[in-house]
C-alpha cells in the first residue's frame, strides 16, 4: 500500500487506512506492507499483517492534518525509491494506491517497470478539479496524467457517487466502483448523559482548515447565531493554513469566547467532542464522503451539509444546503435550536443509519477487490 498519510499524520484518508488495517488483521491470507510519511524521523514498524515504512518528508510544521506541495513531492520521490528497494527483496501481487496522485502515479511507474498490478482508491482531492488550490496543476498536469494512471489500473474505486461523477468528466472509459468508508459504531456513539450536561447549544465542525472545507461560511453564520442565542457554542476541530485568519475573524466579530479551536488532536479524543455537540456542520465546497460524515452519524448527530458527497447519507437525519451560504447554515441551525424534538428525531435517524455500515463490511469489499484477477 502506498499512502502519503497514516496516523498520526493526516485526516480521513489516514484513519480509513488504519481502520481497514485493523480489519485485515483478521485475514490469514493477506500480507500488507505500507509505505507512508512520518511526522518526524524515518522509522519502521512491524504489524500483524506486515511492515509500515514511515518516510521522513521533512515535516517541520506541527500541522499533522495538512501536507504541502513540497512534502508531497518529497514523499513521491522517497516512496518510489523505497518501493523499488523492497520489491527486490519480496514478491508482491498487488499495489494499492491510496489516491490517484501521488500514490497512483508511483504505482503506474512501478507497474511499467516491474509489471506489478495496481488499484487506485480515489479519495476526493486527487480527482481533477475537485479542489480549488490545485486548479492550475489540474488543468496543465493532472487532467492528462490521471487518465493514464487510471487506464492502466486493474481497478478504480471512489468514496462517493458524487466523486465518481466528477472523475468520469476526466476519464469515463473505465468503470469506477463506489465503496463508502465504514463506521466504528462502538468507538463513535451517542452519550446522552454527557449531552444533557451541556447547557449551551453546541455546533461542531471537524476538518482541515482550508478554503475547500468552507469553514469561513460557518463562522459567518455563527456571528448572527451567537447574537440571537448567546448560549450557542462552536467547536472547531482540525488544523490548517487558515487557522490564524479564522482566529482573527472570531476576534474581530466578538465571538472568540464562544468558539474553541482545538487544532490537531489525537483521534481518541474525537468521540467525546462529538458526544458533547448537538449538530455537525459540513459546509464543504467539494467533498467526497469522508469520515466526518460517518462519525457524525454514529455519534447520533443531525448533519447539515452542502450538496457534496455527504448528501448520499442524508435522509431524514439532517439538512442539505447551498454552498457558500451562511444564510442557509444559520437558518437550519436555528431550526434545530428552536425544535429540540426535531433535533432528537434526526439524531436517532443518524444513529440508525450508521448501524447498517461497518468497517468489517467495507474490508470485505476491498478484500474481494484485492484477490480478484
Amino acid at each position: 500500500m502506498l499512502n502519503n498519510e497514516y496516523p498520526p499524520l493526516g485526516g480521513g484518508q489516514a484513519n480509513a487506512n488504519k481502520y481497514l488495517m485493523n480489519e485485515f488483521e483478521k485475514y490469514n491470507d493477506l500480507e500488507i506492507d505500507i509505505i507512508t510519511s512520518s511526522q518526524d524521523k524515518e522509522r519502521i514498524e512491524k504489524t500483524k499483517t506486515g511492515t509500515i515504512y514511515y518516510l521522513n518528508i521533512g515535516k517541520k510544521k506541527k500541522n499533522l492534518h495538512f501536507q504541502s506541495s513540497k512534502e508531497l513531492l518529497i514523499y513521491s520521490i522517497k516512496s518510489l525509491r523505497k518501493s523499488l528497494e523492497i520489491i527486490k527483496k519480496k514478491k508482491y501481487d498487488l499495489i494499492v494506491a491510496w489516491s490517484g496522485v501521488p500514490a497512483g502515479f508511483i504505482s503506474y511507474l512501478i507497474h511499467k517497470w516491474k509489471n506489478i498490478s495496481y488499484i487506485v482508491l480515489l479519495r476526493g482531492s486527487d480527482v481533477p478539479f475537485y479542489e480549488e488550490r490545485w486548479k492550475h496543476l489540474d488543468r496543465f498536469i493532472f487532467n492528462w496524467l490521471s487518465p493514464i494512471v487510471w487506464r492502466n489500473a486493474r481497478s478504480i474505486t471512489a468514496l462517493s457517487k458524487d466523486s465518481r461523477e466528477l472523475a468520469y468528466k476526466t476519464y469515463n472509459k473505465k468503470k469506477i466502483e463506489v465503496i463508502y468508508n465504514g463506521i466504528d459504531t462502538n468507538e463513535f456513539k451517542p452519550n446522552n448523559n454527557l449531552l444533557r450536561k451541556e447547557r449551551r447549544f453546541s455546533i461542531l465542525f471537524v476538518g482541515r482548515l482550508v478554503e475547500r472545507k468552507g469553514i469561513i461560511y460557518l463562522l459567518k453564520a455563527f456571528v448572527n447565531i451567537n447574537k440571537k442565542y448567546p448560549e450557542s457554542f462552536l467547536h472547531i476541530v482540525g488544523d490548517g493554513p487558515l487557522m490564524i485568519k479564522l482566529k482573527k475573524f472570531t476576534a474581530t466579530n466578538n465571538i472568540s469566547k464562544s468558539v474553541k479551536f482545538y487544532g490537531a488532536i489525537q483521534h481518541k479524543e474525537l468521540p467525546r467532542i462529538y458526544q458533547m455537540s448537538h449538530v455537525s456542520v459540513i459546509p464543504s465546497l467539494s467533498e467526497a464522503l469522508g469520515n466526518v460524515t460517518h462519525e457524525s452519524l454514529a455519534s447520533g448527530l443531525p448533519v447539515i451539509t452542502t450538496k457534496t458527497g455527504a448528501v448520499e447519507l442524508i435522509d431524514g437525519n439532517g439538512f442539505i444546503i447551498n454552498k457558500r451560504s451562511p444564510e442557509d447554515i444559520q437558518r437550519n441551525i436555528e431550526k434545530l435550536i428552536k425544535n429540540p424534538i426535531l433535533r432528537k428525531k434526526m439524531a436517532r435517524e443518524s444513529r440508525k443509519l450508521s448501524e447498517k455500515m461497518s468497517w468489517q463490511n467495507v474490508a470485505n469489499y476491498y478484500y474481494e477487490l484485492f484477490i480478484k484477477k
